[in-house]
């Protein structure tokens, strides 16, 4: 099986509608990933480590995978074996689709994305932005803050990892093709709050781990 179930990921995610109204107003901080890239071959997974992370965390589609492909992408597969790598096999994805057990409350589409991609998909009861702190910490036996969040989605990923103090590093779509006529205009929404946000003089959440004079060079290559 080459493509998932569309249907599953294609639905509205009302809590992130909800929470992205926040993220106008009282928690725009969260917003802002504190590492934008265009894809997760730009990050140099030994810094992330060395600075005092314990795990990562990922977004599948769009992030690892085209939309709704059982396989890596050829321009990041080499990148994420190198964090599963740096971080010595601690390393999950978290869907809004597989694992979660409203859409997948048997773990089949879950079971068939580790079986392909050979990496653990999160079982969880709440979608991205909604956090599951606990979640997180059982699995990496880690705080959360001792985390990486990485997606392509301002108002969930970003938001996600934000508001439970993970780091955040924020890429690039691989296409919009196949993607509804929501999460396209979301996206539209997501890049203009952005581009508000930071001519504003916004700036993402501080992160203990991260020194307030770091720059996107703190985790990138050379």
């Amino acid at each position: 099986m080459e493509k998932l179930n569309k249907g599953l990921s294609q639905r509205v995610n009302l809590a992130g509608v909800k929470f992205a109204l926040q993220l106008f107003t009282t928690k725009r901080r969260n917003a802002l990933a504190h590492v934008g890239v265009k894809n997760i071959s730009a990050v140099d997974w030994s810094k992330v480590k060395a600075s005092g992370f314990k795990g990562c965390v990922f977004d599948k589609d769009n992030t690892l995978t085209s939309p709704y492909s059982l396989c890596f992408h050829p321009e990041v597969k080499d990148s994420f074996a190198d964090c599963i790598k740096a971080f010595d096999g601690k390393v999950a994805l978290l869907s809004n689709s597989a694992g979660l057990s409203q859409y997948d409350p048997h773990g089949e589409e879950a079971n068939a994305i580790e079986k392909k991609l050979g990496v653990p998909v999160l079982r969880h009861k709440k979608k991205k932005p909604a956090g599951e702190p606990g979640l997180l910490e059982k699995h990496f036996e880690a705080q959360a803050h001792e985390l990486v969040m990485v997606g392509d989605r301002t108002f969930t990923d970003v938001a996600y990892g934000n508001s439970l103090g993970m780091l955040t590093v924020k890429c690039e779509p691989f296409t919009s093709k196949g993607e509804n006529l929501f999460v396209k205009l979301a996206r539209k929404i997501e890049a203009l709050l952005v581009l508000l946000l930071r001519a504003a003089g916004c700036k993402p959440p501080q992160h203990d781990l991260v020194a307030r004079e770091a720059t996107l060079a703190t985790f990138t290559k050379a």
